[in-house]
């Protein structure tokens, strides 16, 4: 028979508040994200050690700007330079792996837990989780949600306050509600100068 933890990450309907191992991790994750969140930005060197025992398979150079909230910390995988701005939450019932080079702005959203659209079985506590996988050179704005099942391709550009509800092919610019491919990345982005001008 198998445990709710293992149907979790089989991506199968569970019950993740009956189940006494689940809510010992999520308990340990957000006692260390409190923990995080209430050392002085200044302390760089112990919230790196609360980090690394809350994400262990996070890159060292991995930087992330309190507060950060996660269901349990083990599942999140993270690449080198990897920059968080505030309030990020990874909900990581299921496994999310993020490359090299992602840049996430502030209040962003990376959620691979659902709820059954019946309300008899949501009603029952039941969920499941569907992996996120975030590939290399990304920036996402301010606002995005990206949803369960979701992969983001290479060299990508999410628009602030999109909402990623489906894949996301490499070298583009996507943007809306839902998330959709704007156009391409090409060389003219490369050469172009982004000033400040002053609007009279």
């Amino acid at each position: 028979m198998q445990t709710e933890k293992e149907k979790m990450l089989l991506g199968i309907l569970y019950d993740a508040n009956n189940d006494k191992s689940l809510a010992e991790d999520r308990f340990c994750a957000k006692d260390l994200c409190l923990k995080f969140n209430n050392t002085k930005a200044s302390n760089v060197k112990k919230q790196k050690k609360i980090l690394k025992k809350l994400l262990p398979n996070a890159d060292e150079s991995c930087t992330i700007i309190a507060p950060f909230w996660c269901d349990y910390g083990y599942n999140t995988k993270i690449g080198k330079n990897f920059f968080s701005n505030h309030n990020l939450t990874i909900l990581d019932c299921a496994k999310v792996e993020i490359g090299e080079n992602v840049f996430i702005a502030p209040n962003c959203g990376i959620y691979t837990a659902g709820h059954p659209l019946d309300y008899i079985r949501r009603n029952q506590g039941l969920e499941f989780a569907h992996p996120i996988k975030i590939g290399n050179n990304i920036w996402i704005g301010a606002g995005v949600s990206i949803l369960p099942g979701v992969t983001i391709g290479d060299n990508c550009v999410i628009g602030a306050g999109s909402v990623v509800t489906k894949d996301i092919p490499s070298n583009v610019i996507a943007v809306g509600n839902p998330c959709k491919v704007l156009r391409k990345i090409d060389e003219k982005d490369a050469k172009n100068e982004y000033k400040y001008i002053k609007k009279d």
